[in-house]
């Protein structure tokens, strides 16, 4: 059998492939002291318009400045599309990426392929061999695939009569054993040669469908340091080599362990990759890990949102690649179709002369959930809650506000239910959600986004951040309200850059003529004035 390890190439994922010379020194050490077989030191690339690090491009003169020890074999991968999309030939896009196999400390070279693109790499696998490499292809998210498709490709494939080794992988995350070993038989209904697999872990499967793969003949086996990749990441190599210790004499699994605790742990709690429920759910829904990796590492959004968004990715087609318009429209639920701003006069001093609370979920709203209703029911304001309250009663609640689809998208099912009133802009949601809604009174005030400025139009807010404060303060604009007082107003740690907008927005309202005070009755960050929900009424 032959362990791959690929830590340099998918874990580049998380840190742009900018890895830090002490920590290549030692993994490349380690993966000779554990006898890994071949080691994947990065891809290759042309040149890209955005910094990344050495470990994206992996060229020879990088490469021969590495101090690569004996033992393991090394390789590169390069991706179907970057010659095919060079716009020049595929011998000379090759030319300009390699040079011929005995100049190079490099093996072998790896060609990540979708099935679409298949046909067209024949020619590409003949002449990285005619330069002297091992050849491997892989093929990409082929969990869910027919058994006609893959063996028609495997068919292709092996009528080539060169490649070295057949990969695939489970892209999406979401194979599990059964469909490992039906990939493999497809496979084996026309290829005769080698058969590798790339195991991803968001459902936590990796390992086991790596055993899986290599107890049903499979000989090439992928992994990466604390499974370091895209997304929820691959089998971790430390796991894989603690389970064939047993079986496979020719490994050393004690050097990746220390290399694990010094340097890999640290690492995985900074960039956060690995499984957990969000890239479990995005597997269970085709929905390629990339999204789920890009909406963790946005600190725009929390787990309703994110929740959200996954729903709403699920529901589209081709979301087993990754588009980046794609997912602002899940976060944002803004796309083509919604750019035209619309919405009703009905705000228009829908607020006069009101003492109005708005209330949004916060850890303090919890904290002081019984003084809050306490309040209420005291003081009698018209509360607006952002989204559904989850530690208020919905009796106390006048009117709740949405701006974002993927807010609703995650709560739609509360929100048809609702007996008061909601204030949302219906041009940013689709007619399938508003008939999620149809039962419920819809206060139509429509939303436009648009940086630098904070201006009401009647129908609708132009705000410079996509939030649902942002929303409310433009909505409340709209009339002459007596007072405002927030409640989970709490605020953002230092450095995230929610806080910094939302004094953006604050400093926007407070400029317009219409604007009143706002007071936060619990303990918030802002630059807002400070009050207490336990204050007594003022008496004269």
């Amino acid at each position: 059998m032959n362990i791959l390890d690929c830590t340099l190439r998918d874990g580049g994922y998380y840190n742009n492939w900018d890895f830090e010379e002490v920590i290549v020194e030692s993994y490349l050490s380690c993966m000779s002291e554990a006898n890994i077989d071949y080691v994947e030191l990065g891809l290759r690339n042309f040149p890209q318009d955005h910094f990344l690090g050495a470990f994206a491009y992996t060229t020879e003169d990088f490469i021969n400045s590495l101090k690569l020890p004996v033992g393991p074999k090394y390789g590169v991968m390069v991706d179907a599309k970057t010659i095919l999309e060079s716009k020049i030939s595929v011998i000379e896009a090759i030319d300009s990426l390699f040079v011929p196999a005995h100049e190079s400390k490099i093996d072998l070279v790896r060609i990540a392929a979708h099935f679409k693109e298949v046909e067209y790499c024949s020619e590409i696998v003949r002449y990285l061999k005619k330069l002297g490499y091992t050849v491997g292809l892989n093929l990409m998210q082929a969990g869910g695939k027919s058994d006609e498709l893959i063996s028609n490709k495997a068919l292709q494939i092996n009528d080539w009569n060169v490649l070295d080794v057949l990969y695939f992988a489970d892209s999406l995350g979401n194979m599990n054993e059964t469909e490992v070993l039906r990939v493999i038989s497809a496979l084996r209904a026309h290829w005769k040669g080698e058969i590798g697999i790339h195991t991803h872990n968001n459902m936590g499967k990796g390992l086991a469908n790596s055993m899986t793969a290599k107890k049903s003949g499979v000989t090439w086996v992928d992994s990466t340091i604390t499974g370091m990749g895209r997304g929820a990441g691959n089998t971790q190599t430390e796991c894989l080599l603690a389970v064939l210790e047993e079986s496979e004499n020719n490994y050393s699994p004690k050097p990746v362990y220390e290399l694990v605790i010094r340097y890999f742990e640290k690492m995985q709690k900074e960039y956060g990759w690995g499984s957990n429920l969000l890239y479990f759910l995005g597997a269970q829904n085709d929905v390629h890990p990339t999204y789920i990796q890009n909406l963790l590492s946005n600190t725009h959004y929390g787990t309703n949102e994110i929740i959200g968004a996954i729903n709403y990715l699920s529901q589209l087609e081709g979301t087993t690649s990754y588009n980046g318009s794609v997912l602002n429209s899940a976060l944002n639920f803004y796309d083509n179709k919604h750019d035209e701003v619309s919405g009703s006069n009905d705000i228009i001093k829908l607020f006069d002369n009101k003492n109005i609370l708005i209330l949004a979920n916060s850890p303090y709203a919890k904290k002081y959930s019984s003084a809050i209703e306490t309040y209420i029911k005291v003081r009698k304001p018209l509360v607006i809650s952002i989204n559904i309250p989850k530690y208020i009663s919905e009796n106390l609640v006048n009117y709740y506000v949405i701006s974002h689809n993927s807010k609703f998208l995650s709560e739609y099912s509360l929100y048809k239910n609702l007996k008061k009133p909601v204030i949302l802009p219906k041009c940013r949601f689709t007619t399938d959600e508003l008939l999620e809604l149809q039962d419920v009174e819809m206060i139509d005030y429509g939303f436009k986004v648009d940086k630098e400025t904070f201006t009401i139009n009647g129908s609708y807010v132009t705000a410079p951040y996509d939030t649902t404060a942002s929303y409310i303060l433009g909505a409340l604009l709209e009339s002459s309200v007596n007072s405002i007082s927030v409640i989970g107003f709490d605020g953002y740690p230092q450095g995230d850059i929610r806080q910094q907008e939302m004094i953006d927005i604050l400093n926007f309202y407070n400029t317009h003529p219409n604007s009143v005070n706002i007071t936060s009755l619990t303990p918030t960050s802002y630059p807002i004035s400070k009050g207490s929900v336990y204050a007594p009424i003022k008496t004269l």
